[in-house]
């Protein structure tokens, strides 16, 4: 079996040799406007995209906690990045499994460091942007019931505990890129470990009150179309800066993003047409993410014709098992990140084995792969990292709710996360929409309001 090309051996041997630079390779300033362009691209997924895409899908008196969780966890992981994470991730292996402390505190990241053809100070941002949005996408799984405290000693232990090693096994010269696993843009790295510990603490929370006949519809489904669409031009730089070079590996995950997306949002649209007799807003910007979720980690192997395949392969599959866990397991995943995230994360590196390989007339990628070997190594990944991350979230939430308690009461789940955590409404609410919304006692009016 021929290996892909992946940027895990590249690291590993830059990072393993203690170089501050790649050997025989200078500095492109085209490539280095690319990644730090990718870089604002994938920051711009989390806040405001993420942030304006889950937001939209609560409670109006939750808006606020969701917006602030999203723009806090990126504070915390941008200086857990600088002080551990990166070098977790992207330090000398250590048994393979994680990197060392060469990286703490940027130790090391000269101007004149590169990795391939870019400064690696700009590497260490774009990946920075990745280890944020992880676990912000963990956020959509327990809106609405976590406490604030909660939340950020959730991800920053996460971060350490699963998002770095994880990194690290795949990207970082660790046993799973030198098994020859294939994870282009973090199907795995981003999508099946946010997705998985989603679910798990989904579960250990439990459901939301009244869940599931007498869940409240989203509040806004303008600010969550606005967040997808946001989104959705982020993941250019999601996928195309993971080529770390402006070349025809980065334009061409541009070309199978953008096609990946729109089968998705048709796909769902489609699939809710034909079940419901009509299809909504919100099944289209879900479907969208599905599409872009399967095939992240493929966009750099595969051709069109593929991402085409992988695309309506992981939408059908992402649209089913959102039901089942709602409406069979009764898991309230509150925004669906497990079935749409870890679904079609993992579908999608599961297939890249199978649309990569240059043995499959027009949908053929262009590697020179055993199809039925890389299928066993890819599934293999797929459920090492999901096994790991299930089992560190449940010990991560643990330990965390010990320490400050995870849940709110539920009366304060009733009056709304943002009075109660944060001391402010997102909208000023008519008051009868304030009660319907959950605010069980009536605001008092200053004086200055007050009729004479």
């Amino acid at each position: 079996m021929t290996k892909c090309k992946t940027i895990g051996p590249v690291l590993a041997v830059i990072f393993s040799a203690g170089a501050t630079a790649a050997y025989g390779q200078t500095l492109d300033s085209g490539d280095t406007a690319w990644i730090a362009t990718s870089s604002m691209l994938v920051l711009f997924m989390t806040i405001p995209g993420l942030a304006l895409f889950y937001g939209g899908l609560v409670r109006a008196n939750n808006v606020l906690s969701v917006l602030l969780q999203c723009f806090a966890i990126t504070c915390i992981i941008s200086v857990l990045w600088f002080v551990a994470g990166y070098s977790l991730a992207f330090g000398n292996s250590v048994s393979q499994l994680v990197g060392d402390t060469s990286r703490f505190f940027y130790q090391g990241l000269a101007e004149d460091a590169l990795i391939g053809s870019v400064p690696e100070s700009v590497f260490a941002t774009f990946q920075l942007t990745f280890a944020i949005i992880a676990p912000a996408l963990i956020v959509g799984a327990f809106v609405e019931r976590m406490r604030f405290s909660a939340v950020l000693l959730f991800a920053l232990l996460w971060s350490l505990l699963v998002y770095s090693p994880v990194a690290h096994w795949v990207w970082g010269g660790g046993w799973l890129g030198g098994l020859g696993f294939l994870d282009y843009a973090g199907g795995t790295v981003v999508h099946v470990t946010a997705g998985t510990a989603a679910l798990v603490a989904a579960i250990v929370l439990g459901p939301r009150q009244g869940f599931p006949e007498r869940t409240k519809p989203p509040h806004s489904m303008v600010l969550s179309a606005v967040g997808a669409a946001m989104l959705w031009v982020g993941w250019f730089g999601f996928n195309g800066g993971s080529a770390l070079a402006a070349n025809g590996d980065a334009t061409m995950s541009i070309v199978v993003t953008q096609l990946s997306a729109s089968v998705g949002a048709l796909v769902w649209m489609g699939m809710e047409w034909a079940r419901h007799g009509k299809p909504t807003a919100l099944g289209a910007i879900i479907g969208v993410i599905a599409g872009l979720a399967s095939i992240t980690p493929a966009a750099g192997f595969v051709n069109p014709s593929g991402a085409l395949a992988m695309a309506l392969v992981g939408s059908f599959l992402c649209f089913l098992m959102t039901g089942f866990v709602k409406r069979t397991l009764k898991i309230d995943d509150s925004l669906d990140v497990f079935p749409v995230h870890a679904v079609g994360g993992g579908i999608g590196t599961v297939l890249v084995a199978v649309f990569a390989s240059d043995a499959l007339g027009m949908f053929a990628g262009q590697h020179r792969i055993s199809v039925a070997d890389q299928v066993a190594v890819q599934a293999l990944g797929v459920i090492a990292v999901a096994a790991y991350t299930a089992l560190m979230t449940a010990v991560i939430l643990k330990v965390v709710g010990a320490m400050v308690s995870n849940r709110v009461s539920d009366k304060d789940e009733t009056d709304g996360l943002d009075l109660v955590l944060h001391g402010e409404r997102g909208y000023a609410l008519p008051e009868a929409q304030r009660l319907r919304d959950g605010n069980a006692k009536p605001a008092r009016r200053p004086d200055s309001e007050v009729p004479a």
